[in-house]
């Protein structure tokens, strides 16, 4: 099979498995994703939704958590991991947006990144959820999937998984792609013991072949 037939063949499957794919993170403006984003790093979808309601009810824009200190913000994101690093972060990130962007998230992975506590991951997210762009953001989900469907070859770090992926997926749907493998990742392929008998890639999934016949 070529990779063009199994990108062909991935997709199809996809736009049935998971037509209104879409992330799992709760969030109502740009603002309270990126909060979100960052919560989110090792940490579950789940937990971060507990946190975020009271954090931005609190805190509901970047111009009023930039006057709040670390230890302030601590108090409301304790119970996710990381809560330390995290709730720095949050500081400086809204502190920036307000002194460098007029407190509005860019829409640019490259600005982005200049935020404390957004790496290029990150900014692929809020990129492509908010802003529809064509970025593939690279999780454990997304590079483990990858992987085993046969999308990516010798692709040992999330940013050659990145470069191989957005070179074979069509533009447009570079942005939901990335919805499909985490979801994926999560639900049917996961890292361990993997739902194989309810997937419908296993015909010709490289993990099938060599693992489970």
């Amino acid at each position: 099979m070529t990779i063009k037939e199994r990108f062909k063949r991935t997709i199809e499957y996809f736009q049935i498995a998971y037509p209104a794919a879409a992330t799992e993170l709760a969030y109502q403006d740009p603002f309270e994703l990126i909060v979100a984003v960052i919560l989110s790093a090792q940490c579950t979808d789940k937990r971060v939704n507990i946190i975020t309601p009271a954090l931005m009810d609190k805190y509901p824009d970047a111009r009023s958590m930039a006057k709040a200190e670390p230890e302030e913000i601590f108090e409301y994101i304790k119970s996710c991991t990381y809560p330390n690093n995290k709730a720095r972060h949050l500081s400086g990130m809204s502190r920036k947006l307000v002194t460098d962007f007029d407190g509005e998230v860019p829409s640019e992975t490259e600005l982005l990144q200049l935020l404390p506590g957004v790496g290029r991951k990150s900014a692929n997210v809020v990129a492509s959820v908010i802003f529809n762009k064509p970025v593939m953001a690279v999780d454990t989900h997304v590079f483990r999937v990858s992987h085993r469907i046969g999308l990516v070859k010798n692709a040992k770090t999330p940013l050659s998984v990145e470069i191989q992926l957005t070179e074979h997926l069509p533009t447009e749907m570079i942005h939901e792609a990335h919805h499909w493998l985490i979801l994926h990742g999560r639900y049917i392929c996961k890292a361990r013991n993997p739902i194989c008998s309810s997937c419908g890639l296993k015909d010709f999934c490289n993990y099938y072949r060599n693992n489970r016949k």
